[in-house]
């Protein structure tokens, strides 16, 4: 790829991801993701987040080759996404807010919520952009803006920030860090993986309030084709 790509082709790519094929959980190697609730769970209608779902960003740049982070203007950027995760940020909002062909709002995949509060972490000076590029078409899909006031190291002050979030809340973060604002929600059961595999974009961590604690579950993307089913152990 070329050292610029137009602004309009990086939206395009974010617009085909509809049209990518979603893997069959059937056809994955591995072992199937667990069932989830049949339903999706109810918005929270008063202060604090009772539903907490975190992604890692999507695909990034790996060494000095290709592929290259580009930015949404289309200029190489080490610390944006590839073409690949900008497609993936696009696919998210059939994920997060699929829609009916008449554009109402249709019911979302088993365990997972329309957000209400998206947090993304602040790139600052010179830090990763892919955390807020990633849910930024989502955040302009459903009319909101991503919350930065938190960056990679402040972990533990999002989490104190979720008790005065309203509604579901997505946070897209960058993966080594996510075990830290994991560990600053409270009692959760079951216990979630030690590590998110450096290797996989492709998974959503959900936490739904249940009395004192937290109940845990993972809910496969399957965006993409080469997303897998095969849950983090």
């Amino acid at each position: 790829m070329g050292r610029r790509m137009n602004r309009r082709s990086v939206l395009a790519v974010g617009a085909l991801a509809g049209l990518v094929p979603v893997l069959d959980a059937c056809g994955g190697k591995g072992k199937h993701p667990k069932a989830v609730a049949p339903t999706t769970p109810a918005p929270s209608t008063g202060p604090g987040a009772d539903i907490v779902m975190i992604i890692r960003h999507g695909e990034k740049p790996e060494g000095s080759g290709s592929p290259y982070g580009i930015t949404a203007d289309g200029d190489r950027d080490a610390e944006s996404l590839t073409v690949r995760g900008w497609t993936r940020a696009g696919a998210l909002i059939g994920l997060f807010d699929p829609r009916t062909a008449d554009g109402k709002p249709s019911a979302l995949r088993p365990g997972l919520s329309r957000p209400a509060t998206i947090f993304g972490a602040d790139p600052g000076s010179g830090g990763s952009k892919r955390p807020v590029e990633t849910v930024t078409p989502l955040a302009e899909a459903l009319g909101l803006t991503v919350d930065q006031r938190f960056k990679k190291g402040q972990e533990a002050q999002l989490a104190a920030g979720l008790a005065h979030a309203t509604g579901p809340v997505l946070i897209s973060w960058e993966h080594e860090n996510i075990g830290e604002i994991i560990a600053h929600l409270g009692p959760i059961s079951p216990n979630p993986p030690a590590s998110w595999p450096g290797s996989r974009f492709d998974m959503v961590y959900v936490f739904t309030r249940a009395g004192n604690e937290w109940a845990f579950t993972q809910v496969p993307q399957l965006l993409l084709s080469g997303d897998a089913p095969t849950l983090f152990g």
